[in-house]
């Protein structure tokens, strides 16, 4: 089964065009808002609600766009399974990928404390907000690099 798939993404641009655009496209609207409210927690001062609200509204964008790219990830990779499995950046991205989804769980919490009231929740929001900046900047910069080594 997995050749059959390697064969006809191999063999046709309109495959590899789809899916590969489905993962830039996971990446740009779920990283994008990401980074956008990222941005604005890191901005804005303690006691503007604004960016609590703004997270409330980007959290499914990101769930949905991030299972866009698990599934078009694991198409490429599928495609290519002997390139892959033994690329240290392959390996580093995925890495990068499982820090994405536990600092988006520890971001969720940090919420939850901030919108509570806790001093140390907007502390812990900024913190998860800044590694989550981070983290989305650098599986970009693997993800580019990825078809060049």
């Amino acid at each position: 089964m997995l050749d059959a798939w390697t064969e006809l993404y191999s063999n046709s641009a309109v495959w590899r065009t789809v899916i590969l655009y489905a993962h830039i496209a996971g990446l740009l609207v779920g990283g994008g808002c990401a980074i956008a409210a990222d941005r604005l927690t890191l901005t804005s001062p303690p006691d503007d609600p604004l960016p609590l609200r703004a997270l409330a509204g980007v959290h499914p964008w990101v769930i949905g766009s991030l299972g866009v790219m698990v599934v078009s990830g694991l198409l490429m990779l599928a495609a290519n399974v002997e390139t892959y499995l033994v690329s240290a950046v392959f390996w580093t991205k995925m890495l990068l990928v499982v820090f994405l989804l536990m600092n988006g769980l520890r971001l969720v919490r940090a919420e939850q404390a901030a919108r509570r009231g806790e001093p140390a929740g907007w502390r812990r929001l900024r913190g998860a907000s800044l590694t989550s900046l981070t983290l989305w900047l650098l599986i970009a910069l693997l993800g580019a690099t990825l078809p060049n080594v």
